[in-house]
């Protein structure tokens, strides 16, 4: 008998599997959302499925059982699962269904409208539906209070939807909201904002559900924007030399392996000038200073679905040969643009990157993710006019790197010495193969 464990916090969005059907190790049995993609959960083993517990909507924490594989028995998981629910919405389908009932086929009324005019659905549902150009004001959504989920976009058949299904701007101003009172509320327990007005939806304005991921965000920034004192160190370095490695490198590779970005190289960079600076590598928690003995460097990566940013981990950076980084990498932020991210993916980061360089940004400054001590924001590397060693005019490729530093952790003088360690090794680059 083997247990279904989810790994991480989220909202159960949809059963793939029912009690009694054979599974092989890694068939997905479920999707839940995060709050930084929707994650599948997968069967431990080979078997059958002998239980599953836990209601379409509700909130699991990372821990909670919520099935077994093996013979039949659903008394354990279900029991499991019930002291790990964090609290289930007031609408949520009855706590008594068996799993089979979360298959059950849209209803024909469009539940997916909110009462405000809001449409609900996942972000994978929304990717979806932008590429497919699906309004999603058509589709029946079979998720939590009829919230649209991947298989509703994906089975969307336009014909089966009657006119009546979606609501007239009038219907939208009419309904009362009590957000609109301009009061406080909890966006989704993770922060408390005092919001203006919402405006009514209408021809001129389309209302979106505030997803997960930017939830998270939200909390995250402003808790740094407004309680971490951040001082900023930016650097100009020559890139040339680190280009001039890269293009001989992936000339070496050929077509037989992962090519190695820019990116991997400054990635690589900072794990080692981290090494240096291990003070940089700490948390701060108030009373205490954690630091960090392992380097794990957080990627920023922006969804394919363009809603938000993901910080993937590439774990023991300064360790790891950068062949191998530049791999986990682009397996990582390949997952993390079409939101399929593992739940390991996203753990562990001690201090992060940001790289706005293939936008054509010149430079920038990053938000510091709490309780990291800092966070680099890379931009473009550019052709300009320099002056060489020999006093000489000539054109170089240089690059801004710009260092975010919470003082409370670090001083000037340290993050100015971080920096010059930093400009050192992309300007000697042979040393990140070392």
């Amino acid at each position: 008998m083997a247990d279904i464990v989810l790994s991480m916090d989220g909202l159960l969005l949809n059963w793939l599997k029912q009690v009694g059907d054979t599974v092989k190790k890694g068939d997905i049995v479920a999707e839940f959302e995060a709050d930084k993609a929707t994650v599948e959960v997968e069967a431990p083993a080979d078997g059958t499925i002998s239980a599953l517990s836990g209601d379409i909507g509700q909130e699991m924490k990372a821990g909670a059982v919520i099935g077994q594989v093996g013979a039949a028995n659903g008394n354990g998981a279900a029991a499991a699962v019930e002291s790990a629910v964090v609290s289930a919405p007031a609408k949520a389908a009855p706590a008594a269904a068996p799993a089979a009932a979360s298959h059950a086929p849209a209803s024909s009324s469009n539940g997916s409208i909110a009462e405000d005019g809001r449409v609900k659905a996942s972000p994978i549902a929304r990717n979806i539906a932008r590429e497919k150009g699906i309004d999603l004001s058509r589709v029946a959504g079979s998720g939590p209070n009829g919230r649209i989920v991947k298989s509703d976009v994906e089975n969307f058949a336009p014909s089966a939807v009657t006119p009546e299904a979606k609501p007239t701007p009038a219907s939208h101003a009419a309904q009362p909201n009590p957000e609109t009172a301009g009061g406080t509320f909890d966006a989704g327990q993770v922060a408390l904002i005092r919001l203006r007005p919402i405006p009514a939806a209408g021809e001129d304005v389309e209302l979106l559900d505030v997803s997960r991921m930017r939830k998270a965000i939200a909390a995250g920034t402003i808790e740094s924007n407004q309680q971490v004192p951040t001082f900023f160190v930016t650097t100009e370095m020559d890139l040339d030399p680190l280009l001039t490695l890269r293009a001989q490198l992936n000339a070496s590779i050929g077509d037989k392996g992962v090519k190695f970005s820019v990116n991997d190289m400054i990635v690589k960079a900072a794990a080692l000038a981290l090494r240096q600076f291990p003070n940089l590598n700490t948390h701060y928690y108030g009373e205490k200073l954690a630091r960090n003995t392992h380097i794990n460097i957080g990627i920023a990566v922006a969804p394919a679905n363009g809603g938000g940013v993901i910080y993937v981990v590439a774990k023991d950076a300064d360790k790891v040969s950068l062949s191998t980084l530049a791999s986990s990498n682009k397996e990582m932020i390949d997952r993390a643009r079409e939101l399929k991210l593992k739940p390991d993916d996203t753990k562990g980061a001690t201090f992060s990157t940001s790289n706005l360089g293939p936008y054509d940004v010149d430079q920038f400054t990053a938000v510091i993710n709490p309780p990291e001590a800092g966070v680099i924001a890379i931009g473009s590397g550019r052709k300009v006019p320099v002056v060489k060693a020999d006093g000489s005019l000539g054109v170089g490729t240089r690059i801004k790197i710009t260092l975010s530093v919470d003082h409370r952790v670090s001083d000037g003088a340290e993050g100015g010495q971080f920096m010059f360690a930093l400009k050192s090794l992309i300007e000697n680059p042979m040393r990140l193969l070392l």
